[in-house]
């Protein structure tokens, strides 16, 4: 016999689950449209990767997850896509998302599927793939997606393999109906699930209550090594880390995982859904739903495909609008008031109840805390609910994350118990919706400081390597320089240029060597006062011509070595206005010459 353990705290609401147990489980049929949210887990919405107005076949994938945790969704049934658009969706705000609204065209048809009769023939990761691709995430819980889940860290060896059959919450009896009337394919999910885990232990858990589910379970493990492991009817025994402590005795550690500890826990809807997903290759886009509450007159459990208005349900089950006073998704402890009807199915809806007045009453007004501590008595996570509902309510949220708020699980054993009638729960949920909006908000001012860090870095960077690129050049320039300098050394007194420039420079120099020569040579002497000093006017205008010819020479040389930014620049600039002076001392003398050759005549006139 298996050894249990207890959980601290817990609580022991009515069941009513008989109002829903006495019918097999009944088909709910196709509806008029589906809404199929794009997020039905946690982690990433998916993206559609239809059209309005592309057909599609029962099976075939609608929308898929590009990057992140998620899972794909399916068509429940073949039809037409109408829209794709906001709609309201199962979630305690009322909000509205993104949906694939689908009308049905009645045939039914299926997409091509591909079976597997030998799982054990795949590697793992095929496995483990054909589950991803099914579109399978907890049916039992937050919806966590299966596959991730399956694939624990290399270093964390799961030990031993549970199967959530508690069902503790009242009202709730859609795994007991699964159970009961498909133990074999639960079952046989389990074994794919330990086939890729390779566990020491598989353990199925399932409260007392449930007669009829462990002899259905029983009998299909008969001849196995799985365990059923019969449980004491006691809230909230179907919690993942309740379960784990009352199978094993060990804690999962706050802020940490099974894993951790070696456990995993999967719901049998998901054991049932993986099942179908390896051996039909059917995805998942139906579920079992419990429809019960007074307000009903066929109560029981269905079939229904995923996207079913909860409205559809209700109708089927023979709602009577006029008892109708309350309408939960989910159990009466965990679940919440739905404001529409108009809310579908999705993976994580396992019940819906219709209360009438006396069945579920509007709570009586919040009164003050008197510090009975029947909520730390009855809190199985072994928290400090009073003090968690002081902090929340004052706003001071660092103090309750400080008493180990998230490991609150919500299950409102803390609520029912409180003589006050406070509701301790929203407390908690507030609370913690406003940290994660903080968290929110300093990860974003985190990531846009470390964008202006980043930034300010690159334009430091940046401006570093313009400065060395610029004392680069600097010592390049100065380098040449030194380089050229030597270079016309070396012509100087070689007599022989290197290259192209230095030999430009040379010829300049010696240029100006000779025209200074020149120059000098052809300066006009003092006239004699003799009668036949004649001046010659020939030498005085070539010597005004080749002046003029070799200042547009330099003229020119200056101006190519201004475009090339040559070095020689000034050196230049000073032979350019020497020959301007040269130009007018020659045109000066040529005048004068002329203006003495016009006065002879008249002097020899004068002088007979």
């Amino acid at each position: 016999m298996t050894q249990l353990w207890d959980f601290r705290g817990g609580v022991h609401p009515a069941e009513h689950k008989d109002l829903s147990t006495a019918r097999p489980i009944r088909c709910a049929g196709i509806p008029e449209r589906l809404v199929l949210p794009l997020q039905q887990h946690i982690g990433e919405p998916a993206e559609a990767i239809v059209k309005v107005g592309d057909r599609v076949l029962k099976g075939q994938k609608i929308a898929d997850i590009g990057t992140g945790v998620g899972v794909p969704v399916h068509a429940p049934t073949s039809g037409v896509i109408e829209s794709i658009a906001d709609y309201p969706v199962p979630h305690p705000s009322g909000m509205s998302d993104r949906c694939i609204t689908l009308k049905p065209d009645g045939e039914d048809q299926w997409c091509p599927r591909h079976p597997i009769s030998d799982y054990r023939a795949l590697e793992r990761d095929q496995v483990l793939q054909i589950i991803r691709e099914a579109g399978i995430s907890g049916m039992g819980g937050a919806g966590f997606p299966t596959n991730i889940k399956l694939r624990p860290p290399r270093d964390r060896k799961v030990s031993t393999l549970i199967l959530n059959g508690a069902e503790c919450e009242p009202y709730i009896t859609a795994d007991d109906m699964t159970m009961q009337e498909k133990a074999d394919e639960v079952i046989a999910g389990l074994k794919i699930m330990a086939w890729i885990l390779r566990p020491e232990r598989c353990v199925i858990g399932i409260e007392d209550n449930k007669p009829q589910a462990i002899a259905a379970l029983r009998k299909a493990t008969e001849g196995t090594q799985t365990e059923i492991a019969v449980i004491p009817t006691k809230y909230p025994s179907g919690g993942e880390k309740q379960l784990i402590r009352i199978l094993t005795g060990m804690e999962v550690p706050s802020g940490g995982i099974p894993a951790d500890i070696g456990v995993m826990c999967q719901n049998v809807g998901t054991a049932v859904a993986v099942a179908n997903a390896v051996f039909d290759g059917t995805p998942l886009i139906s579920r079992v739903v419990t429809i019960t509450g007074e307000a009903v007159r066929e109560p029981g459990n269905v079939e229904a495909l995923l996207g079913t208005p909860i409205e559809y349900l209700l109708q089927q089950a023979g709602v009577q609008q006029d008892k109708l006073s309350r309408l939960v998704l989910g159990g009466p402890m965990m679940g919440y008031t739905l404001t529409t009807e108009a809310v579908p199915v999705i993976k994580t809806t396992n019940c819906v109840i219709a209360a009438t007045a006396r069945e579920l009453p509007t709570p009586p007004p919040e009164q003050p805390c008197i510090r009975c501590g029947e909520c730390a008595a009855a809190c199985p996570m072994d928290l400090l609910p009073q003090q968690l509902f002081w902090y929340a309510k004052a706003t001071e949220f660092e103090k309750a994350e400080h008493l180990n708020l998230f490991d609150c699980i919500e299950c409102g054993a803390c609520s029912y118990v409180c003589p006050s009638s406070i509701p301790l729960v929203q407390y908690y949920r507030f609370a913690k919706g406003e940290i994660r909006v903080q968290r929110a908000e300093q990860l974003k001012a985190d990531r846009a400081r470390e964008r202006f860090e980043a930034r300010q870095a690159r334009l430091e960077r940046e401006q570093e390597e313009k400065e060395l690129r610029r004392q680069e050049r600097a010592k390049a320039a100065a380098e040449a320089q030194a380089r050229k300098k030597a270079e016309a050394e070396q012509v100087a007194a070689d007599g022989e240029a290197v290259d192209e420039r230095s030999a430009k420079a040379a010829l300049v120099e010696q240029a100006l060597a000779r025209k200074k020569a020149k120059t000098e040579a052809s300066r006009p002497q003092p006239a004699a006062d003799s009668a036949e000093d004649k001046p010659d006017l020939d030498a005085l205008e070539k010597q005004l011509s080749q002046a003029q010819s070799k200042l547009e020479t330099m003229q020119g040389m200056l101006d190519e070595a201004k475009s090339q930014q040559a070095d020689n620049v000034d050196k230049l600039e000073r032979a350019v206005a020497k020959n301007l002076d040269r130009v007018k001392r020659a045109e000066d003398a040529l005048a004068e010459a002329r203006d003495k050759l016009a006065a002879r005549p008249t002097e020899s006139q004068s002088n007979p």
